[in-house]
């Protein structure tokens, strides 16, 4: 994979984990590293080789949002292509075909928090902090912020956070189910890892089709989820994996004859 000059990508047991190295900016993001961390999702979605992704930020952020310097030094021209390229960036995330497991080790703030909510799973730090801060610069979130986090944290919750700006520790994110734990900031990695390395060693079909009949689930027709889930089962039914998978857990919960 290329060498990036704002994050790193390092491969293990087939996990991807990919970190964040802006650390002096709290991993605030710029064009740069929005091409980067595009270019590098794009890539490990059609990676045979990635079974999960974990994603991180090095030092005291996760990602502290966009970078402010370059954000105001903007022209109009540059604003607008800044905003179509972060659409990219986040479905390369949401629409990822590897689950992508958020290990938030720190403030995730505008877009870092947008970034949170395009990922399957999210484990967090107790110091991991999360906001949609964008209302104190008199904007609003323009990173799908405004429509994920009504879909993610219902629309109260959502409302509370884009209109008062607060920043609110992970741990009251675990109800919403956002957050799926939080964790010693010493076990956070090792977690994530440990999590996406699981995931990683079931069949690739399998875990695709789970992730797009979920992602079917949370705005679409409940009887066209239905006729996609029947139609992906069948398939990994029949496949080598699940054949054998299958005969292999009824020869285990098969009594075994008395002597």
């Amino acid at each position: 994979m290329t060498t990036f000059e704002t994050l790193t990508v390092e491969m293990s047991h087939r996990v991807a984990l990919v970190t964040f190295r802006r650390a002096e900016q709290l991993n605030a993001m710029n064009r740069r590293m929005m091409a980067e961390i595009t270019e590098a999702f794009e890539a490990l979605s059609g990676d045979p080789d990635v079974g999960a992704i974990v994603v991180t930020g090095e030092g005291r952020g996760f990602m502290a949002g966009a970078d402010i310097k370059e954000y105001a030094a903007q022209t109009e021209a540059e604003f607008d292509a800044f905003q179509r390229a972060g659409v990219r960036m986040y479905a390369a995330i949401e629409g990822n075909a590897k689950p992508v497991i958020a290990a938030v080790n720190g403030f995730a703030l505008g877009g870092g928090m947008e970034l949170v909510l395009c990922c399957d799973i999210v484990v967090a730090s107790q110091y991991a902090k999360l906001g949609l801060p964008e209302i104190k610069l008199g904007l609003i979130p323009g990173g799908g912020g405004t429509q994920r986090s009504v879909a993610k944290l219902g629309r109260n919750r959502a409302n509370f956070l884009l209109l008062t700006g607060s920043i609110v520790p992970a741990s009251e994110f675990v109800a919403s189910g956002l957050v799926n734990e939080v964790v010693d900031a010493a076990a956070l990695l090792p977690r994530a890892l440990a999590l996406a390395q699981t995931i990683a060693a079931e069949p690739p079909d399998a875990i695709e089709a789970l992730k797009r009949l979920t992602a079917h689930a949370v705005d679409g027709d409940l009887a066209i989820g239905l006729e996609m889930e029947h139609d992906a089962l069948g398939p990994l039914y029949r496949s080598d994996i699940g054949r054998a998978r299958v005969r292999e857990f009824a020869e285990r919960s098969t009594p075994k004859a008395k002597p």
